[in-house]
């Protein structure tokens, strides 16, 4: 799987909505290999877009598209200034449910010192951390060369997040969690999409 992470500034969040919306009606038919996106805006305007690919390739022409770059274009006008975008293979999925079925999702970024290890240990112990957080129902983790990452957390619903942050770790899970905070080569930024978009292949 490839993942393209978009951000940006939007001056109105329901103006790139709907700048999303016609992008499923009118381009999405014609995208070969592209898997689904989900997106969102934060409180403070941040648009944060996952979109996802069978392969960089598939990426590519979806991107190099005239109807694309037309979409591209005028959704520009809704951003207040440039839009950033990191590219990666390195995908790991975690699927306890539906993703699209998420009332909340909430987008981490940060960068550890040993993307490796926090791979291994991020891997561990999937059917306890899926009986201790049963608000989660899928994870998505993006990895860059850097070390840096996006991991995008969906939730049955923010009520029911905040009360799984609330909850005391098992001891069998500490340890691991522990170390992967050991990893961090900075402090990890988070953004919460209140209200996400879903959109997927008919």
């Amino acid at each position: 799987m490839f993942v393209q992470v978009i951000q940006g500034q939007v001056t109105d969040a329901e103006q790139a909505h709907a700048a999303f919306d016609r992008w499923m009606e009118e381009l999405a038919p014609e995208a070969t290999g592209w898997l689904g996106t989900t997106a969102g805006v934060t409180e403070d305007g941040l648009l944060i877009a996952l979109a996802r690919f069978d392969s960089a390739d598939a990426a590519r022409r979806n991107s190099e598209s005239a109807a694309q770059d037309k979409w591209w274009h005028e959704f520009s006008s809704v951003l207040s200034g440039e839009a950033t975008f990191h590219d990666t293979d390195d995908v790991e999925l975690d699927l306890h449910g539906e993703p699209d079925s998420a009332g909340f999702v909430q987008v981490m970024q940060g960068r550890v010192t040993n993307p490796e290890r926090a791979r291994a240990l991020m891997a561990q112990n999937p059917e306890e951390w899926a009986a201790f957080r049963p608000d989660s129902v899928a994870s998505m983790s993006a990895m860059y060369d850097d070390g840096g990452f996006t991991t995008a957390m969906y939730f049955t619903s923010e009520v029911a997040a905040r009360e799984g942050e609330r909850k005391e770790l098992p001891e069998n899970l500490k340890p691991m969690m522990d170390e992967l905070n050991s990893l961090d080569a900075e402090p990890t930024t988070f953004f919460d999409l209140k209200q996400p978009w879903f959109y997927s292949p008919s």
